[in-house]
C-alpha cells in the first residue's frame, strides 16, 4: 500500500469510528496507534521502537508520563502526547511535551487528538519546543503538499535533518496559508483597510470600511470562483474532449462540459470544489448518450454534492461525497436508497458507468 493510500485509509477509518470514540484511551487505541504503526511505520508492540507511558523526571515534576516516545537508532527521536478525539487541540495541552522536550534527545514533538497532528521542533531556541507547530496534518482534510515531509519521519525514510531544515519554511507557509484563507472567509479590519486602500482614493473612514467590508468579502470569493473555473477549463482543455470510459461512454466536447459555471457564491457555508465539478462532468459525460446533457445539473450542499436530472431532487443520478479525506460516490437503486462506494481517483467513477446510465433510464 502506498503512503498516501495508507493516509486515506486511516482518514476513512476516522470518519467511520469517531462518533464512537469518547475517551483518550479509545483515541489512542483506535487512531493514534494505527497512525504510529501504518503511517510512521513503527512497531507499537516493540518497546525498542515505541515506548508507551514514557517517564522521565523533570525538576520537581516526578513520575509524569508522556503517551509515546518513538525510538530510532537507540535514541528517542519523537514524543507524542494524545488528547481525546473531538476535543480541540490547544497549546495548553502541550505542557508535558515542553518539559520532556528539554530533557531528551527528541527534536520532534507531536500533539494529537487522533484527527489532527501538530508537529513541533525547536526553531526558536535550541532544545526548547516552539510554541507553534511547523506542520499540521488534519485527517479530515489532508494537505497533500505536506505528505513528502511527513514521509521523512517514517521509519523507512527517517531523515530528521531534512525535516528540521525545512521546518521553518513549512511553519510560515502553513501559517500564511491559514491567514490567507481567513482573509477570504472572514476578512478582518486590517485586511479590509488594506484592500480598500488599493482601489479607493479617499479617506478610509468608519463608514467607508463598513461599505467595503461586504465588497471585499464578495470580491475574494468571486476571485476564488474564477480560479476554480480557470483550473477546471485548463484540466479539460478548450478543444479536447472528455475521454470515454472503458465501457464506451460517449465523449462530448469540453466546451459543452464547461458551460455550467459555479453559481454565485453566497455565505451559506457551501464550498463547491474543483474535484466536485470534475466529478460532475464525468457523470455528465457518462450519461450523455441517455439524455440531453443540459438536463443533467448539480446542486451542492454541506453534506454532499448531488447530480440531478432536470434539477429535480426526486431524480438523483449520483451523490459525490468529496468533503472528506476518503471520497465516495453514492449510487441510487430503484428505491433511491444510496450505496456509498469509496473511490481514490476520479477516473474510478467510470467503473460505475452502467449503474449511472441505468439510474437515468429509470427516470426516463
Amino acid at each position: 500500500m502506498q503512503f498516501m493510500d495508507r493516509l486515506n485509509s486511516l482518514a476513512a477509518k476516522l470518519q467511520q469510528q469517531k462518533g464512537n470514540i469518547e475517551t483518550e484511551e479509545a483515541t489512542k487505541n483506535a487512531l493514534v496507534m494505527p497512525f504510529i504503526s501504518t503511517i510512521l511505520g513503527y512497531d507499537v508492540f516493540n518497546p525498542l521502537e515505541v515506548v508507551p507511558e514514557f517517564t522521565a523526571d523533570v525538576g520537581i515534576k516526578k513520575g509524569e508520563k508522556i503517551d509515546y516516545a518513538i525510538v530510532k537508532d537507540g535514541e528517542i527521536q519523537m514524543l507524542i502526547e494524545c488528547k481525546k478525539s473531538l476535543g480541540a487541540l490547544k497549546i495548553e495541552h502541550a505542557s508535558q511535551l515542553y518539559r520532556y522536550f528539554a530533557v531528551t534527545h527528541a527534536r520532534i514533538a507531536i500533539l494529537t487528538n487522533g484527527e489532527q497532528y501538530q508537529f513541533y521542533t525547536d526553531l526558536d531556541a535550541p532544545n526548547r519546543m516552539d510554541s507553534k507547530p511547523f506542520l499540521v496534518l488534519d485527517l479530515n482534510d489532508i494537505d497533500e503538499t505536506l505528505v513528502p515531509e511527513l514521509r521523512k519521519l517514517s521509519k523507512e525514510e527517517f531523515d530528521l535533518d531534512s525535516v528540521v531544515n525545512a521546518a521553518e519554511e513549512l511553519k510560515y507557509i502553513g501559517a500564511l496559508k491559514r491567514a490567507i484563507g481567513s482573509c477570504f472567509a472572514e476578512p478582518d479590519e486590517d485586511w479590509v483597510r488594506f484592500m480598500t486602500a488599493k482601489v479607493y482614493e479617499g479617506s478610509i473612514t468608519k463608514k467607508v470600511k463598513e461599505q467595503f467590508y461586504p465588497l471585499v468579502t464578495k470580491a475574494g470569493k468571486q476571485f476564488l470562483k474564477d480560479q476554480v473555473n480557470d483550473r477546471l477549463k485548463a484540466a479539460l482543455g478548450d478543444t479536447s474532449s472528455v475521454e470515454s470510459g472503458s465501457d464506451g461512454a460517449e465523449a462530448i466536447s469540453s466546451q459543452a462540459v464547461v458551460e455550467r459555471d459555479l453559481e454565485d457564491v453566497s455565505d451559506d457555508g457551501i464550498d463547491t470544489t474543483v474535484e466536485e465539478l470534475e466529478g460532475f462532468h464525468i457523470v455528465r459525460a457518462i450519461v450523455c448518450n441517455e439524455v440531453d446533457i443540459h438536463r443533467v445539473v448539480y446542486r451542492d450542499a454541506k453534506s454532499y454534492f448531488a447530480v440531478l436530472l432536470d434539477d429535480n431532487n426526486r431524480k438523483p443520478i449520483a451523490r459525490l461525497h468529496f468533503n472528506r479525506a476518503q471520497k465516495y460516490i453514492g449510487l441510487l437503486d430503484e428505491a433511491k436508497v444510496e450505496t456509498r462506494v469509496p473511490i481514490f481517483d476520479l477516473t474510478e467513477i467510470y467503473q460505475h458507468s452502467e449503474a449511472l446510465r441505468e439510474t437515468v433510464r429509470r427516470y426516463l
